[in-house]
């Protein structure tokens, strides 16, 4: 048994060494010896936002193009998020479910309240016209997720694909999955909405995309995800939901936060919302922005309460709020949160551009 530690000890002494010896100044072969970028590249602090293999114990790694909720009920998937201690958890990771002591910067809040007051053209043919409103709600009362999301939730959380297919054209960067990973509907940016340069610099903290993970990449098509929905039903549901779309958006303002760092700016997105996330079963909805808090290298994540209410009561006086408020994020808040990406990869160090290879082409930009 002694000998076999003293082995394993030289070996590692024998690997370290072989690692000190490799040259740097070909990072590829670098990463394919030591499944690493060379430390020498880059400035202290940048080296945790590269992009890192899956653990080989990961569910996800057996599965080329399906996330691990892909392939799962949704019973099993939302079960850690039926325990109220998930929120303990999350706390423990920096997440809180709650104002900060701070509260959010009040530019934020002054954007809340334009982005619920702010005016959208409704659709004029569907299950939330006013003379079968009622009927639309007593035939989705005590229903199931599926049919509660199939009848309501694009009048709630209108799909932004299926605006700009209607002629939304600035809504083309977007794109959206459900139940993919991120449960229902996830609007946010496509590969197509950077630029070449922009892509190759992302390179090397986005990694091969189908075997590395990544704080920047939401699926293995999506980058920078800012809006999240959840449906829900039966006692207590929306408890559930919140806490789903918490650890989500956590992720989704994490992304944005590192980004902002790697380049000095992150005092810019300080307290400043970053995400949002719509909860909502057959009657009620609740809606949250998630904003950081940083102090120095430290950074806790906290969540803004915008607004709940009931859609049905008052004969729906309230039913278009959460589609107004939807409206109002991706006509006016998204294009200045792109705008602010976009900036920021365009200051990443040159000399991260050279230590990967090019995305590959499947995934490169597409041509409009």
């Amino acid at each position: 048994m002694e000998q076999s530690r003293a082995q394993v000890a030289a070996k590692r002494k024998l690997d370290d060494a072989a690692a000190e010896d490799d040259d740097p100044s070909n990072p590829i072969e670098f990463w394919v010896k030591r499944d690493r970028w060379p430390i020498q590249l880059f400035e202290p602090g940048i080296e945790h936002l590269l992009a890192r293999r899956r653990s080989s114990s990961s569910p996800s790694s057996s599965c080329t193009f399906m996330t691990p909720s892909d392939q799962r009920p949704r019973e099993e998937k939302t079960a850690q998020y039926r325990d109220s201690r998930y929120e303990t958890l999350l706390a423990t990771k920096g997440s809180y479910m709650v104002k900060s002591k701070l509260d959010v910067a009040q530019e934020s809040k002054a954007l809340c309240e334009s982005l619920l007051e702010g005016h959208q053209a409704y659709p004029e043919n569907s299950l939330f016209r006013d003379d079968i409103f009622g009927v639309t709600c007593r035939k989705i009362r005590n229903k199931n997720e599926e049919r509660i999301f199939k009848d309501i939730s694009r009048l709630i959380v209108p799909s932004a694909e299926n605006l700009a297919t209607y002629g939304a054209t600035h809504l083309d960067i977007l794109r959206e999955s459900v139940n993919e990973g991120w449960n229902n509907s996830i609007p946010l940016t496509g590969t197509q909405a950077f630029t070449e340069e922009q892509l190759d610099k992302l390179s090397p903290f986005i990694g091969d995309i189908f075997t590395d993970v990544s704080f920047f990449m939401a699926t293995y098509y999506m980058y920078s995800p800012f809006l999240a929905c959840e449906v829900q039903s039966g006692a207590g549901s929306l408890d559930v939901a919140d806490r789903q779309n918490a650890h989500s958006m956590t992720l989704a303002a994490r992304g944005v936060v590192e980004l902002f760092r790697l380049v000095g700016r992150q005092n810019e997105v300080h307290r400043q919302i970053l995400a949002f996330s719509i909860s909502h079963d057959n009657q009620s909805v609740r809606i949250y922005g998630y904003y950081p808090v940083i102090d120095g290298n430290d950074t806790e994540y906290y969540r803004h309460p915008i607004h709940k209410f009931d859609f049905t009561g008052l004969d729906g006086r309230d039913k278009w709020t959460a589609y107004r408020l939807t409206r109002n994020i991706y006509d006016n808040w998204m294009p200045d949160l792109f705008k602010k990406i976009c900036s920021a990869i365009d200051q990443i160090p040159a000399k991260a551009d050279f230590i990967t290879s090019r995305l590959p082409a499947r995934v490169g930009p597409v041509s409009t």
